[in-house]
């Protein structure tokens, strides 16, 4: 047979409850729980009638706490602790305030970003053992819509309504080349006359794969990839061997310097990735993804 509780019976009633007993008069059980006298009276009226036992007696103005009304301080003691054990032991298992926090990341905001963030996240908590999962926007989106990954640094995704973005940085798209080409130079590079031009490219799911695509339908033509890559800086090598030329997020321009031009695209051409960090709407109260929130945002004010 299940056991059915009164209602009226409630955990802020019983830490109301436990507060009079271990001090023994309403203000100052009042004062612990940061409440009014009369809410506290309230709350052991209440208890007593859903109890359909005396609880109290009154002397004057006072509440005497009876038998019964200790027995069940003690059960209180036993229900709150066990709770808060439990509460505890749910949060830890779904990853809130662990001693460990799994942060996301895009290959290339291993440049910069993600060290500083890193640094100052430590500074910040350092009993926090972060632990970084690098992979593209795509595979970082799932991680995190699976709860294998805490937060993620990544292109902002649109339509996620379950989750929750802070924007750190807008970053442009170049064109890439190695140095010395005939692209050397030039204020900005039309892909309209870049038809015959060998690229390579990252492979799909990834925030300069997509980019790339949508720069070349705006040019009117299907560029020629004689190469695809899973690592940008795998890409850059490429580009700097001259197996073709690409497009690149600025944020990498120092990475090959004086090996690789990264030139502004033309005109209408030109476009820029949202960089943020993203995580669970459920899990915005999370101690840790507070910190790195506010790491975040003290890396790049807006």
């Amino acid at each position: 047979m299940s056991i059915r509780i009164d209602d009226q019976i409630t955990f802020r009633k019983l830490e109301m409850l436990l507060a009079f007993i271990e001090v023994g008069s309403l203000a100052r059980a009042a004062e612990r729980l940061d409440t009014s006298a009369v809410s506290v009276h309230r709350a052991l009226r209440t208890l007593e009638e859903a109890m359909r036992c005396a609880l109290f007696r009154t002397e004057g103005r006072n509440l005497v706490p009876l038998e019964a009304a200790l027995v069940l301080a003690e059960t209180a003691r036993e229900v709150l602790g066990r709770m808060a054990r439990g509460i505890d032991a749910t949060r830890k298992a779904g990853g809130y305030s662990s001693q460990t926090m799994r942060i996301g990341s895009l290959y290339s905001l291993t440049v910069q970003t993600v060290p500083r963030l890193l640094v100052d996240l430590k500074v910040r908590r350092p009993q926090l053992q972060p632990e970084l999962v690098l992979g593209s926007n795509a595979d970082l989106l799932d991680k995190l819509q699976q709860g294998d990954i805490d937060a993620a640094l990544m292109a902002i995704p649109p339509d996620q309504p379950q989750l929750e973005s802070l924007a750190l940085f807008d970053d442009e798209i170049f064109f890439a080349a190695p140095s010395g080409s005939r692209y050397s130079g030039m204020d900005t590079v039309d892909l309209r006359l870049c038809k015959g031009e060998r690229f390579v490219s990252l492979g799909e799911g990834f925030a300069t794969y997509a980019g790339f695509r949508e720069a070349f339908s705006q040019a009117g033509f299907e560029p020629e990839v004689a190469m695809y890559t899973d690592d940008i800086f795998s890409l850059m090598s490429l580009v700097r061997g001259g197996v073709g030329c690409t497009l690149l997020p600025g944020r990498v321009r120092d990475v090959f310097a004086h090996q690789i031009d990264l030139l502004p695209l033309h005109g209408a051409q030109r476009m820029r990735q949202h960089i943020g960090l993203s995580f669970l709407r459920a899990r915005e109260r999370d101690p840790n993804l507070l910190a790195l929130q506010t790491v975040c945002r003290l890396n790049h004010p807006r």
